[in-house]
């Protein structure tokens, strides 16, 4: 965190590659404000749009040219954003000339093109975090297994009552 001023959590309202299941957008907004509340330099936002090109431009409206944008996701996000049909070939390079990738690995490493060397970095994250998603939490619910060690304290009640029905 030491190299951005602020981290700004965004929610897209729609997600054009899966479908948000077990809690409405707004119960999403709920719990994300409620875990990110203690540190003063993460916020909150939504997205109209689902794919981060959608993403960075509404980022560009709102905080301007002059701020760099880095976008952090998992690997197995990374593959789907550089493969995603985007009508043409170049779409992602292009993408990456408004934004870089901050690239945690996630049950592996990804492992950018060359033209895209430039604007995608590492994110060293432990190991152990590879089964940490909200995925891997709901599953856990579901089987009744334990899953409260994966989710900040501040919201297991909200997703206990979430999910937990």
């Amino acid at each position: 965190m030491s190299e951005v001023d602020e981290v700004v959590f965004v929610l897209p309202r729609l997600l054009p590659h899966k479908t948000y299941t077990g809690a409405s957008f707004e119960a999403r907004l709920e719990m994300l404000d409620a875990a990110t509340a203690a540190e003063p330099r993460w916020s909150v936002a939504s997205s109209n749009g689902g794919l981060f090109r959608e993403i960075a431009v509404e980022c560009r409206e709102a905080y301007g040219t002059g701020v760099r944008l880095l976008f952090l996701c998992g690997r197995d996000a990374a593959e789907r954003i550089a493969a995603w049909d985007y009508g043409h070939p170049n779409v992602f390079p292009e993408m990456l000339h408004e934004f870089e990738l901050l690239v945690a690995s996630r049950n592996g490493h990804f492992v950018p093109s060359g033209e895209t060397r430039h604007a995608i970095r590492p994110l060293a994250v432990s190991e152990d975090l590879d089964a940490v998603s909200a995925t891997e939490v709901r599953e856990r619910i579901a089987a009744g297994a334990a899953w409260e060690h994966l989710v900040p304290p501040a919201i297991r009640d909200r997703v206990r009552e979430v999910y937990g029905r």
